[in-house]
């Protein structure tokens, strides 16, 4: 006869909490955080997926942080040198329009998106994106939602 051992018998009182039983009643689903499941993907089963500019992690195209970076093409010393030399008088430099990509750990990273917490993030207020003001100056951008930056 074999020793009983506590942790494989089947009588130890643990092992009837940890393993599923099919006399247990299902239990309620767990709660969601977000009420989209921090996606954006309504009635679609599947959707392309996409590389992290960042990273270069895929995710699906519906849940990546998605923003446009508007540059100039070239750098303000050479912007003069070319405004010196030119001959015309107004001339219109094109800018660099760049869709950037990222995931949700390099959108959080890299301060893109903001953690917020449960009410603002269930309030109209809080789908307003304010930039935020680092060192408090230049209060030109973004002040008029009340956000941060602004006098108060």
């Amino acid at each position: 006869k074999r020793s009983q051992d506590p942790r494989t018998s089947r009588h130890c009182p643990l092992h009837s909490l940890l393993s599923p039983s099919p006399h247990r009643l299902p239990s309620a689903a767990m709660p969601s955080k977000r009420r989209n499941n921090g996606r954006s993907k309504h009635g679609r089963g599947h959707t392309a997926i996409v590389r992290c500019s960042n990273c270069a992690r895929c995710v699906p195209k519906d849940k990546a942080i998605k923003r446009f970076q508007v540059r100039n093409m070239v750098d303000a010393s050479s912007q003069r040198d070319l405004r010196d030399a030119s001959v015309y008088a107004t001339f219109m430099l094109p800018k660099l329009y760049m869709k950037m990509i990222y995931c949700v750990s390099c959108a959080i990273h890299g301060r893109v998106v903001r953690v917020r917490n449960k009410k603002i993030r269930a309030s109209p207020e809080g789908r307003i994106y304010v930039r935020p003001s680092f060192g408090g100056k230049g209060g030109g951008k973004g002040g008029a939602a009340g956000g941060a930056g602004g006098p108060q």
